[in-house]
């Protein structure tokens, strides 16, 4: 039951800091605002127009395939570190792993889903 009380302490402490941290942010904070504060600011240039911007979905998905891929490489690091001392099975396994990366390379590949335009 005692290795219950450090994860009570760490949700505490995790829950008070963020808290706390507004709380202070609230208390020392400015009160005072006006218009010119809540002006949009983009470096030192008047902004022209609406704020809100519509973009195509393809960049969404875009930006999707990346962090597939840059996940995978977090996946396959620890894996290629130690190639030499796994067994045949986690080796399999790892190719297994590439192959289905591949196939989905592929496949936004000839969707053209990586075109920028």
């Amino acid at each position: 039951m005692n290795e219950w009380i450090y994860v009570g302490l760490f949700f505490i402490v995790g829950l008070l800091i963020p808290v706390g941290a507004i709380g202070v942010a609230l208390i020392l904070g400015p009160k005072k605002s006006n218009p010119i504060k809540r002006e949009t600011y983009e470096c030192g240039i008047e902004p022209v127009g609406e704020g809100w911007v519509q973009f195509k979905a393809q960049y969404y998905i875009f930006a999707l395939v990346f962090l597939v891929f840059d996940v995978e490489t977090v996946f396959l690091f620890p894996w290629a570190v130690r190639l030499g001392q796994l067994g045949l099975f986690a080796v399999v396994e790892g190719i297994i792993f590439i192959l289905i990366l591949i196939a989905g390379l592929v496949y936004t590949w000839r969707k053209g889903m990586l075109e920028w335009v």
